[in-house]
């Protein structure tokens, strides 16, 4: 990377902040590594797997990176997840710092059992290797209160108790995803590993998951190679799955 954060956009109003990075790198507009793109108001926010998410115009973080880590092979891309993950992760247990901040599989981070931030990478590949990737990522900031269908939303007003400043709220977040890529890029991956595990949600505690539509009893016990989630389910032994076939009961 030769400069990291570059150009930072700010733009009022866009469906994601994903959909018009991709369009803007589609028409040549946006090549550089590093450019941010951040909104006032997202108005079809995407998660993970078609979710939606959702956030007050105004009052959060909404913004997205382009990296182009071509010292990745294709079958790596995971790694990407897991430095976003845990610079987001930094950033959060700067603020709150009286309660556990971890990571829930494969990149929500939680406060106790409430998600304050969603990551949404969307990857293109050239052969074997990543061409680039558009990092999307949402913090709750200031919203103090959620209307709609998710479970267990929370914002770090709920512990500042007062407003945060949404640009100085970005540019820390920037410095803390421009540590974790540079430990990507120089090859720390024994580092990434170590982190990413110990910061995992819910990790060796037995707790209750839906896998592939039956509710069972089980403990996240690590990952496997390719990052598919690893539990032990009671009495059945060990188990590798996706993101489409397991679901945390919380």
């Amino acid at each position: 990377m030769t400069k990291f954060p570059g150009t930072i956009i700010f733009i009022k109003t866009v469906t994601s902040t994903n959909d018009y990075m991709l369009e803007q790198i589609g028409t040549g507009l946006i090549s550089l590594e590093g450019t941010v793109v951040t909104a006032t108001e997202q108005t079809h926010g995407k998660g993970l797997d078609k979710n939606v998410w959702e956030s007050e115009p105004g009052r959060n973080l909404t913004f997205s990176v382009l990296l182009k880590p071509v010292f990745l092979k294709a079958e790596q891309q995971f790694y990407l997840n897991k430095v976003v993950s845990l610079a987001v992760l930094d950033y959060i247990k700067q603020i709150v710092t009286q309660e556990t901040v971890k990571i829930k599989w494969p990149n929500d981070v939680y406060i106790s059992n409430g998600k304050v931030a969603g990551i949404l990478i969307n990857n293109t590949i050239s052969g074997s290797s990543l061409l680039y990737s558009v990092v999307g990522i949402g913090i709750n900031i200031n919203q103090e209160k959620f209307t709609g269908i998710a479970a267990n939303p929370v914002s770090l007003i709920h512990w500042t108790k007062k407003a945060l400043d949404r640009n100085e709220c970005l540019t820390e977040m920037l410095r803390c995803l421009a540590e974790r890529y540079r430990d990507l890029s120089l090859g720390n991956l024994y580092k990434i590993n170590s982190d990413y595990l110990s910061s995992l949600y819910r990790l060796n505690e037995i707790h209750l998951f839906r896998y592939k539509n039956e509710i069972i009893t089980a403990k996240i016990t690590g990952l496997a190679e390719f990052g598919h989630l690893q539990l032990t389910i009671e009495g059945k032994g060990k188990i590798e799955c996706d993101l489409k076939e397991i679901e945390f009961k919380i």
